[in-house]
C-alpha cells in the first residue's frame, strides 16, 4: 500500500500542498493540527499554521453554522485515521 492509498490521503496531500504554498485552507489547517504526528511518520510538513484547531473551527462555523462541531470532529477523525494507517504502513 502506498501513502496515496491511505484513508483520507487526498485531503492530507492537499493540505500538505496548500501549507507548502502558504495557503490557509481547511486541509492545510487540518495538516497543521496533525503536524507533529505526521512529521514523526516521515512526512515533510511545512511551517504549521498557529492555532490551527481554533482557526479550522471558526472557518467551519462560517461555512456550516451549527454543523461546525460535527464537521470539525469528522475532519479530525479523518486525520487520525490517516495517521494510524500510515503508522501501520511504516
Amino acid at each position: 500500500m502506498t501513502v496515496s492509498q491511505l484513508p483520507a490521503a487526498e485531503i492530507i496531500e492537499q493540505g500538505l500542498s496548500d501549507l507548502a504554498r502558504g495557503a490557509e485552507t481547511g486541509p492545510s489547517l487540518l495538516v497543521s493540527i496533525g503536524a507533529p504526528r505526521l512529521r514523526s511518520l516521515g512526512l515533510r510538513v511545512a511551517d504549521p499554521i498557529p492555532d490551527a484547531d481554533l482557526r479550522l473551527y471558526r472557518r467551519l462555523a462560517r461555512e456550516h453554522g451549527n454543523a461546525a462541531h460535527s464537521r470539525y470532529n469528522a475532519l479530525v477523525r479523518l486525520l487520525v485515521s490517516y495517521e494510524r494507517a500510515a503508522a501501520c504502513v511504516k
